[in-house]
């Protein structure tokens, strides 16, 4: 909790200066506030308002135009001519939108970026945007829309979403809010973070009830708007209310634009690191004058403040800062002492330039290649300011092969505050040109793959390690543990899609951390599977779920199966699928079925472990690799059985058949009649491995 108090401290200032005391004489102006209002937006008790309430059924015209809107009085520069450079961005502001009792409800606002502030009418509608039928020659404009009006003819999805817009009333992407966990027309003071970064020409949408950034976004969708953009941009807010009425407030904005390059702005990430944002754009070489950062808060001006009025409240500053103060060194020397080892402190990864990387890797060379994988090569290396690392370099020729990009989906997952002492620590990231690399803590003892299925030398002379029990259940134990933190523990729950033992890596006193989450998806905690879509199954074959196969949903219970089967591989020393077509899970079925299931155990132990012990995990490793997917076990409940505080699982005296249809190919799959122990299913190996 301590990373948070600068911010709380700023909080607690900026509320002091702003109190309202009786003898203030407050005088609002636009000329005054580097804001230009349109149409129907009025300043309103330190905030703006886009619109105004307006009769719910009028007998006669209404005398406001339903439309108005907020721009930044000075144009921002986005596109650089002489380098054909855009600008990366990020904004942030409190939102709330009131709706007039028994009325319908507005159409909602947008976050607005336009090359002409002058180019739009204020006919009523479109939440102020251009509406193509009126004006077929519009400038160009970017909007991200909170939208509380319901216009199929608009490709609306219902009457509370959230959408981007290029150049369109009609969003080239959207999401419905109550399924994303808040609620557009609740009345309730919101939170809205939005980003652009051209370097990975995505867009993302955060909101949420918490002046704390969500972990992930609500709304991401890749764009390229380096030619949607013109030199220089306006910047701020519209919105209309049509035949409704509701008020759409502004009350707190920030904006920042970034260039492209790696050395400009860390003044500006310094800023974001003290008020712990996570806003993920890269580094810029704008020159300053064209870099705009702002906040909005309306002033106050014309004072007259004596000085006694102003004590109580210096009074409690001083006190406030005080136990800041205290807190912060005694928050300190917890931290010296050992404080929390489950969860490490959330800062986003600085871009690394392309320099620095060839450097650490001596120029890519194969002598530093640990891990090669479909899509990505990894290297050992290292860094000054970080020490030793592992080199994620993608080769950009087999994305179309994987039907995304794996750079984007890896870099936007881990920065979404991923951070756990058994998943594999984000370092950095580069982008130049056609090179694309993530940077990764470097974990000595490689992967648990090598020591579990790694030969013994010829040569005498070489040292051959083998897992001990009791390192094996620890490292079980530390998988279960980073499971449950994506699970169940973050904000959003992460569903792996690729837990194996390739992709689980082993530090230098054999802790497990799991890694490579380039087929990771995220879930609000409240959505239904049902309402999730199926994508095409990936990861590796012997690791997938029956259903996943099948159904293409990932889900909770799919990771759990791939987990079932790593415990069943530590335990028993063999690979998902064997050289000769045996699948494991089968295998050990065949095991149970005949009272042995204790001759599946390693045999490189040499029976040096606790039977009791084993029987146990290797139970718990069946039940959770369960073909029925409603009897596997949460990862957590899984754990309590392995450390004898919950009942052995009840597992029937044969395998459980489970149907899926009639075809042939899910069939073949399931049975590994494929051959071969990692074979693919859109990723052949791990990024790791």
């Amino acid at each position: 909790m301590n990373h948070f108090l600068p911010s709380l401290f700023i909080f607690y200032l900026i509320l002091f200066l702003s109190q309202d005391y009786p003898t203030l004489s407050h005088r609002f102006s636009p000329s005054l506030h580097n804001l230009t209002i349109y149409g129907d937006a009025f300043f309103r008790d330190n905030t703006i308002s886009l619109t105004q309430q307006q009769p719910c059924f009028p007998t006669s015209p209404p005398n406001s135009s339903g439309v108005g809107r907020a721009l930044y009085v000075y144009p921002i520069k986005f596109l650089e001519p002489s380098t054909n450079t855009t600008a990366s961005f990020s904004c942030r502001f409190s939102f709330s939108i009131i709706p007039s009792p028994s009325c319908p409800f507005g159409d909602g606002f947008a976050f607005l970026i336009t090359s002409n502030a002058e180019s739009f009418t204020l006919s009523n509608g479109f939440l102020g945007l251009p509406n193509p039928v009126l004006d077929p020659v519009h400038d160009s404009f970017i909007a991200v829309e909170f939208d509380t009006g319901f216009d199929p003819s608009h490709g609306d999805i219902n009457d509370n979403h959230v959408g981007i817009d290029v150049n369109s009333i009609f969003s080239v992407a959207s999401v419905d809010a109550i399924s994303k966990g808040f609620d557009l027309r609740s009345g309730r003071e919101m939170m809205a973070w939005i980003e652009y970064s051209d370097v990975l020409k995505l867009i993302r949408v955060w909101v949420g009830y918490s002046r704390v950034k969500p972990i992930s976004p609500v709304l991401s969708t890749q764009i390229d708007l380096s030619g949607k953009v013109k030199e220089y941009m306006h910047v701020g807010f519209s919105a209309s209310n049509s035949a409704g009425s509701a008020l759409h407030i502004v009350q707190r904005w920030k904006f920042t634009t970034f260039g492209s390059h790696s050395d400009a702005i860390q003044e500006e990430e310094k800023e974001i690191d003290e008020e712990e944002e996570c806003l993920v754009c890269p580094r810029g070489d704008f020159e300053k004058v064209h870099r705009k950062s702002f906040d909005f808060r309306v002033s106050v001006v014309g004072l007259r403040i004596p000085i006694w009025s102003l004590l109580p409240g210096l009074a409690a500053t001083i006190i406030l800062i005080s136990l800041i103060l205290f807190w912060l060194i005694r928050g300190k020397k917890k931290i010296s002492e050992g404080g929390d080892t489950n969860s490490v402190t959330n800062r986003i990864p600085g871009r690394l330039s392309l320099a620095e990387i060839r450097s650490a890797t001596l120029g890519f060379s194969e002598n530093t290649i640990v891990g090669q994988g479909a899509s990505a090569t990894v290297y050992r290396g290292s860094i000054p300011s970080i020490g030793s690392v592992a080199v994620k370099r993608f080769d950009r020729a087999h994305w179309p092969q994987c039907n995304h990009n794996p750079f984007t989906t890896e870099f936007t997952t881990m920065t979404g505050y991923l951070r756990h002492k058994n998943l594999v620590q984000f370092q950095g990231w580069c982008s130049e040109g056609t090179e694309t690399a993530l940077v990764f803590e470097y974990l000595s003892n490689g992967s648990l793959s090598d020591f579990l299925h790694k030969k013994p030398s010829s040569d005498p002379s070489e040292e051959f390690l083998v897992l001990s029990w009791k390192q094996r259940v620890n490292i079980i134990l530390g998988v279960a543990s980073a499971l449950t933190y994506l699970h169940e523990e973050c904000e959003r729950q992460i569903i792996h899609r690729d837990v194996k033992t390739c992709n689980i890596m082993l530090d230098a006193e054999f802790n497990a951390k799991l890694g490579d989450f380039g087929l990771a998806e995220v879930y609000e905690h409240s959505a239904l599977l049902a309402g999730r879509a199926a994508t095409l199954p990936a990861g590796t074959m012997g690791y997938l779920a029956p259903e996943y196969v099948y159904t293409g949903v990932p889900s909770e219970k799919t990771d759990v199966y791939s987990f079932g089967v790593v415990i069943l591989e530590v335990c028993t020393g063999r690979r998902p699928v064997g050289d000769d077509g045996t699948v494991l899970v089968d295998l050990m079925w065949s095991l149970w079925e005949k009272g042995k299931v204790l001759d599946g155990a390693d045999v490189m132990l040499r029976e040096e472990f606790d039977v009791e012990e084993m029987e146990r995990v290797l139970m718990v490793g069946m039940v959770c690799a369960h073909p029925d997917c409603e009897k596997r076990p949460k990862v957590k409940e899984a754990v309590r059985i392995i450390r004898g505080e919950a009942p052995m699982p009840v597992l029937p005296s044969r395998r459980p058949l489970l149907r899926i249809r009639s075809a042939t190919e899910v069939e073949v799959m399931i049975a590994g009649g494929l051959g071969g122990d990692d074979l693919p299913w859109m990723t052949p190996k791990s990024h790791f491995s």
